[in-house]
């Protein structure tokens, strides 16, 4: 099924992209979901906020602070559609029936918290819970975006996880996020590091990380408030060799919020977040003896 709304706006190019390493040297794959910033232009006309507000719920430059990672020997998955547009950390079908006009269908998840709060794969508000749309869509149009957009994303994702675990015997997936500094939880916190309480990842994937960071100076955290959404829980496997650790950077860190630009600051954070990648790519290596194996 086509995405009506992201096809016809021709200037807006393909929804995400993969960008890879010249040579598959490390089992790491680095996702940036919701650093997305094209927005189709049907999509603004039907919402009742204006770009900049739209943009508040985006992981704005997330993608650019890892890929220099791809250096590494990795790939970096990274979409260009906005969260606010389609949600890929959430269930396909994780759906406020509020927010649509006509029949969801039966299989639709309905009463998840993430929907009764707002944000599901179709988010009905952005920011401090201020409403996207200026009236309900139909039903058609948001299952379009779910069968063009979420599951193409995953299918790649999916794809780079078990090649890198076929080529290294194991995979390990750095989901890139970013967390708002106003907010009282994340208090203190420069990164959170999401494992989903040790199901998600091997302790030694998160010690590297968290042994680097923290030694450039940043205040790193471990599961809270954030202790990783529906991509590190599906992926996160480590008696199948796929490990997955979510990083929620503060956004105070690298960029003016309120602007939504980038800051000087990033370029010490991008190395920081690149040191921290390779120390844990070296640690791989030590600990499995990793060979790049024949595709």
């Amino acid at each position: 099924m086509r995405d009506e709304i992201w096809a016809e706006d021709c200037g807006l190019g393909p929804p995400f992209e993969a960008i890879e390493p010249e040579a598959l040297t490390t089992p790491l794959v680095f996702n940036s979901p919701h650093s997305g910033s094209k927005y189709p232009r049907r999509f603004l006309e039907i919402s009742r906020l204006d770009p900049l507000t739209l943009r508040r719920s985006e992981d704005a430059f997330v993608d650019e602070l890892f890929l220099r990672c791809v250096a590494l020997g990795a790939p970096l998955l990274r979409a260009h559609f906005p969260r606010a547009y389609l949600d890929v950390n959430r269930e396909p079908y994780e759906l406020d029936p509020r927010m649509f006009e006509g029949r969801l269908p039966d299989f639709a998840n309905t009463r998840s918290l993430r929907v009764a709060a707002g944000p599901g794969s179709i988010p009905r508000v952005v920011g401090e819970a201020q409403p996207i749309y200026r009236q309900p869509i139909g039903v058609a149009e948001g299952l379009s975006r779910i069968e063009a957009l979420h599951h193409p994303y995953h299918a790649e994702l999916a794809a780079l996880i078990e090649r890198a675990r076929r080529n290294f015997g194991l995979a390990i997936l750095i989901d890139g996020h970013s967390m708002p500094s106003a907010s009282p939880e994340v208090s203190g916190a420069d990164i959170v590091l999401g494992d989903r309480y040790g199901s998600s990842a091997a302790g030694w994937i998160v010690d590297a990380l968290e042994t680097s960071l923290s030694a450039a100076g940043l205040a790193v955290r471990r599961n809270k408030p954030y202790a990783g959404g529906y991509i590190t829980e599906t992926y996160g496997q480590p008696a199948a060799g796929r490990h997955a650790v979510q990083i929620e950077i503060n956004r105070a860190l690298y960029m003016d919020e309120r602007a939504i630009r980038k800051l000087p600051a990033s370029e010490a954070l991008a190395e920081a977040l690149f040191a921290a990648a390779a120390a844990l790519a070296a640690s791989a290596s030590r600990r499995n003896g990793l060979r790049l194996a024949a595709e």
